[in-house]
């Protein structure tokens, strides 16, 4: 059985095939397990921070890039051990440096770079999901508060720790790429090329300050109806370059930063009153007393409503050959949409019964036919 176990291939013994697949299909058999225990454990570490959070939440965010963070480190660490068939290990790639050097890269050497690039992306996953998770947190915990600016900055600094992860991940991909005398050629010419890095990102730039300046200056949260270019609707999220309105029209907007802060915004959310205006037009036949008893009974049912608020003004404002015009302004404290749609019905049904009952008609259309035989004054 030893002897068995102990033949050569491809310059490893069976024995350490064997040995690499039992342990490939054990770690397989607990993965589920052994990284629901690991994130039990760190949440057992932090559950006194999180205390609204439930330990399924920890979980169900790291349970995938756990088990691929090891699966991926019990292989290198079994596969570590073994040699490599001098058989398979071809010359991918050979040229002459610089200085005259000889560079070769072989298929060892690229087998090599893939699962260190592999174990790379596996942490950046679970650094990512960390600050899913602590984000999850502090949302949980601004929901017991009132002040809406908690919510902006959790989305946002969420957004901006995920992207300097990001760059941090690539600077560590371009470091395994190609070594670390790139990454230090590259730092060393940040400064040469910072003008023009500025100039190329020119707007990307303006769109961050422009969203910091939103995050400061507090014109609008989310959750809050603006008007903004022509476009109205509800503010769904501030990011670090553009700002999401989801419109009356169930459209989704992207604005950028830098026209949030440059255009005019108006917060519909932090107005106190809605203003209604009406127009309506009479009859020019209407006698002045019937115009005078419609604009009685139109402040009358206004008064004695207790939804409209007092300075209201209905008054004969204009006149011409054809319409006499009154004007209707009042104010409501009422901001919903639904209850102030049905205020706007009410009062417009009130006013169409007080020309009813004061006979009063509105402009109707008139036309004019003139007899081709008529003869027409000179």
């Amino acid at each position: 059985m030893h002897e068995f176990f102990s033949r050569q291939f491809f310059g490893n013994s069976l024995r350490d095939y064997t040995i690499l697949v039992a342990v490939l299909l054990i770690i397989w058999a607990v993965r589920r397990p052994l990284s629901r225990a690991l994130a039990t454990l760190f949440f057992s570490v932090i559950k006194k921070w999180a205390t609204l959070i439930h330990r399924k939440d920890l979980v169900d965010l790291l349970l995938r890039p756990i088990e691929f963070f090891l699966l991926l480190s019990v292989f290198m660490l079994t596969v570590n051990h073994f040699h490599f068939p001098a058989e398979f290990n071809f010359v991918l790639y050979r040229g002459e440096g610089e200085a005259g050097e000889q560079h070769v890269f072989t298929l060892q050497q690229f087998l090599t770079l893939v699962f260190n690039i592999a174990f790379a992306s596996a942490v950046i996953w679970i650094a990512l999901r960390i600050v899913d998770f602590v984000s999850l947190v502090l949302h949980t915990k601004s929901r017991a508060t009132q002040d809406k600016t908690d919510d902006q900055f959790i989305i946002f600094f969420k957004d901006f720790f995920k992207a300097i992860l990001m760059v941090l991940g690539c600077i560590w991909m371009i470091r395994l790429l190609f070594g670390p005398s790139l990454v230090e050629k590259l730092v060393a010419g940040l400064g040469i090329g910072a003008a023009a890095l500025a100039l190329a990102a020119k707007e990307s730039i303006e769109n961050l300050i422009g969203s910091f300046i939103i995050f400061s200056d507090k014109p609008f949260h989310v959750g809050d109806t603006v008007k903004v270019n022509g476009y109205q609707g509800e503010v769904e999220k501030i990011g670090l370059r553009s700002t999401r309105i989801r419109t009356v029209d169930k459209t989704f907007v992207t604005v950028p930063n830098k026209q949030m802060v440059d255009s005019i915004v108006d917060n519909l959310t932090l107005r106190t009153l809605r203003r209604v205006e009406l127009r309506l037009e009479l009859d020019s036949d209407t006698p002045a007393d019937k115009i005078l008893a419609v604009i009685k009974r139109i402040r009358g049912f206004l008064v004695t409503d207790a939804r409209v608020n007092e300075g209201f003004q209905v008054n004969l404002q204009e006149f011409s050959k054809d319409t006499y015009v009154i004007q209707v302004i009042y104010l409501t404290m009422i901001l919903e949409a639904a209850p102030f749609l049905a205020l706007r019905e009410e009062v417009n049904i009130q006013i169409i019964r007080a020309l009813e009952k004061e006979s009063v008609k509105l402009p109707a259309t008139k036309t004019i036919i003139i007899d081709p035989g008529s003869k027409r004054p000179a």
